[in-house]
């Protein structure tokens, strides 16, 4: 299976799962089912956060920004993985890689800043209520959204050009299933240490940096929850901030497993269905988690259908 039509001249080949060819069968049925998932569920968001005039506010505003870079996240790798999977063919063009590898790279730092945004806005609404408006005003939520998207595709273009300027061996066969960093710099001829230095600052800055922004938000969080005398106020707190805590979770988790730890053939095999969750099932799970018990949303699905 590794060396099913050879890439030509100018190609890579993405050895994705073809270590398991037993599996390919199911993980492109599951796969399917998970990004269909993602796309009904977070055009539903985007698409009633626009429609209903009541979800006008800056959670709602986030969590559309959030919907569609998940969107854009999981298609930039997905269709190619769905399509290697299906046929004989396993290539993707040098072109592709660069725009997959850049796409996906300013799409996950996105996330990880928007992420932050949305923790404020959470510390904002429970610990200064009297002050949210002034503070989470619609410029300042504007702001912060292209501050995400802008540092994404910023630090992506640097980050991407610093790779493919490194020459490549004989051989292009990718170990993984979409173009990433750590499988490319394994293709090198030279020293790569730079540039594995580089990705573990950049992992650090835009990983470990924003999970510490969103920990110290929660913290403070917490600390105006335990002084609330009310079980209603509480309720509402958990109900708004625990879905954004399991975003948080499952998003970040995965993502340091794979960047902040170092690799080895056996971290390597494991790092392929790790990033198989972040990129597949956490997007598609994200909109049921902010939906699911969620009763802004419920009534606005009411009043869209004419129930209310």
């Amino acid at each position: 299976m590794v060396g099913r039509n050879a890439t030509s001249e100018g190609s890579f080949i993405l050895l994705g799962f073809s270590r398991w060819p037993q599996l390919e069968v199911t993980l492109f049925v599951l796969i399917l089912i998970f990004y269909l998932m993602t796309l009904v569920g977070n055009l539903f968001i985007i698409v009633l956060s626009h429609l209903d005039a009541r979800l006008h506010t800056p959670m709602y505003f986030f969590l559309s920004n959030l919907s569609f870079l998940d969107l854009c996240y999981t298609t930039s790798c997905i269709p190619q993985l769905l399509v290697n999977l299906w046929g004989p063919e396993n290539t993707i063009s040098f072109a592709g890689c660069v725009t997959q590898l850049y796409f996906v790279l300013s799409l996950g730092i996105a996330e990880c800043v928007l992420l932050v945004a949305m923790s404020y806005d959470r510390y904002t609404a429970v610990c200064r209520p009297l002050h949210y408006t002034v503070l989470m005003n619609p410029r300042l939520c504007r702001l912060l959204a292209v501050a995400s998207w802008a540092s994404g595709f910023t630090v992506s273009a640097l980050h991407s050009s610093l790779t493919f300027w490194v020459p490549l061996c004989g051989h292009r066969q990718v170990d993984h299933f979409f173009c990433e960093v750590p499988a490319l710099l394994r293709l090198s001829c030279v020293d790569t240490r730079a540039n594995e230095l580089t990705l573990m600052v950049m992992s650090s800055v835009f990983v470990a940096v924003p999970l510490i922004l969103i920990l110290s938000s929660y913290g403070a969080i917490a600390g105006a929850v335990l002084r609330m005398p009310s079980k209603a106020g509480l309720q509402k707190v958990f109900g708004t901030c625990g879905a954004h805590l399991v975003v948080v979770s499952l998003f970040f988790i995965p993502v340091m497993c794979i960047y902040l730890q170092p690799s080895t053939e056996s971290s390597q095999d494991r790092g392929k269905f790790i990033a198989l969750f972040y990129t597949v099932v956490t997007p598609s799970l994200n909109p049921l988690i902010y939906t699911l018990r969620n009763k802004d949303v419920k009534r606005a699905v009411e009043r869209l259908m004419g129930w209310d």
